[in-house]
């Protein structure tokens, strides 16, 4: 098949700029994410709205807030956790035939909306780039009536070295109150690495490697190991998972009280126990009979000016209509007015305030962010070997988190500097 072949998936007129950007990679030692790819690889999309992929899935978001079962409510929270993953990683590559690349969020960017759950309430989604030296995106979806929030941040480090390599930095924390209870159960996810496959032949896709975890502030943890196909044998997008309870002496990774494995992109199976082959399966999920919700975002002309799909939609149009100078015009002014506007601040002394997100000061904490602290040391300690750094505030530009007071309290115009952060001064239009 073509695809099978090197460069066997490009379009004819891209070849040629396709085979320079492999050899640009292949030699380039600074941030992948400056380098500039081949139209047809190009996305109209910004990283900061890959902050909705968590929740798509709201009914299985949903369930473990309905669940008085502490073990049975670990797992559902470990099921929802999984099936994001085919939102997170492949629905682009499906849609498209490949991965793209997505613009590179600039400081202060917004991307903001809500779904209307299965039950009529709603999830609000509030996504806000919060770092831009280095790379990161903070976010938060919580639904009020089920009391269950999922927030984090994410910053990415690429490399090259036979293929692109990510590096994902930060953490994701889902806090819920179970059933009856007023006390918040937490649920610390750390992030894995990741690598392009197929990239040589010009259809690339990702996929997830090493492992990660999940562990929870009533006990329950869970172990994740991702693997992919080999050049002999495997399926891509493979993976296998352990659950068991850190209360229960008689439970451990090798004795678990659940057993998972599937392909993550596709089907999965839930086992009681460590999945053997007498194991029948609980439960098995597909990615194509979950129902995913579409996500409201308000008609561009009536977003703000930070708002991703506004601030960008002259890159959107050029991308869609191929016209890569007018993408490159747009695409530089917001990347010059950028820089400008960094000097600027520096020259007075002043920083980007950012609107929805603040850093938890130092001494400070309360007790949701000390159970926090508390799962970070437990994975980072008592959980042998990581390929997650934990902590490491110099590599993200500190710990975000979400501030309610903050965003209780914004409005439109959200930043009295937009239309300068965006190269459009006395211009009230994104064109």
């Amino acid at each position: 098949m073509p695809s099978e072949v090197e460069g066997g998936a490009v379009p004819t007129a891209s070849k040629g700029s396709w085979t320079s950007f492999l050899k640009s990679i292949a030699s380039f030692n600074g941030d992948l994410s400056s380098l500039t790819a081949p139209a047809f690889i190009l996305s109209s999309q910004s990283l900061v709205e890959f902050s909705g992929c968590w929740a798509e899935n709201q009914a299985l978001f949903l369930a473990p807030a309905s669940e008085s079962d502490p073990q049975k409510r670990a797992l559902l929270v470990l099921r929802w956790l999984i099936n994001t993953l085919h939102q997170q990683f492949c629905s682009r590559s499906e849609k498209y035939g490949n991965e793209k690349k997505p613009l590179n969020p600039f400081l202060g960017e917004l991307f903001l909306g809500h779904w209307d759950a299965p039950d009529g309430s709603k999830t609000t989604l509030i996504s806000e780039q919060v770092s831009h030296h280095p790379p990161v995106t903070a976010y938060c979806v919580e639904n009020a009536q089920h009391k269950i929030q999922i927030q984090g941040y994410n910053g990415q480090k690429a490399s090259f070295s036979r293929t692109i390599h990510v590096k994902q930095i930060g953490h994701s924390i889902l806090t819920l109150y179970p059933p009856g209870s007023s006390a918040p159960e937490v649920y610390l996810i750390t992030l894995p690495p990741l690598h392009v496959e197929n990239l040589i032949y010009g259809a690339p896709f990702v996929e997830i490697e090493k492992f990660a975890h999940l562990s929870s502030s009533s006990g329950f943890t869970a172990k994740i190991d991702y693997s992919g196909k080999g050049w002999l044998s495997g399926k891509k997008n493979s993976f296998t998972a352990m659950m068991w309870s850190e209360n229960d002496k008689k439970s451990s990774e090798k004795h678990p009280l659940y057993s998972l494995d599937g392909q993550w992109s596709d089907t999965f199976a839930i086992r009681e126990g460590d999945g053997g082959k007498k194991s029948n399966a609980l439960e098995t999920i597909s990615s194509a009979d979950v129902k995913l919700s579409p996500l409201i975002v308000a008609p561009i002309d009536e977003q703000d000016m930070l708002e991703s799909r506004r601030a960008w939609q002259g890159v959107a149009k050029g991308i869609e209509k191929g016209d890569m100078d007018a993408t490159s015009a747009h695409k530089t002014r917001v990347e010059t007015a950028q820089r400008a506007l960094r000097r600027k601040e520096e020259q007075e002394g002043r920083s980007w305030k950012r609107v929805f997100f603040s850093q938890p000061t130092n001494g400070q904490e309360d007790g949701w962010e000390k159970t926090v602290h508390g799962l970070i040391k437990h994975v980072s300690s008592n959980l042998g070997p990581s390929n997650w750094d934990g902590l490491q505030p110099e590599k993200t530009g500190g710990i975000w988190r979400f501030d309610k007071s903050k965003a209780q309290a914004a409005s439109k115009p959200y930043h009295e500097d937009a239309a300068e952060a965006l190269g459009l001064q006395g211009d009230a239009v994104s064109r």
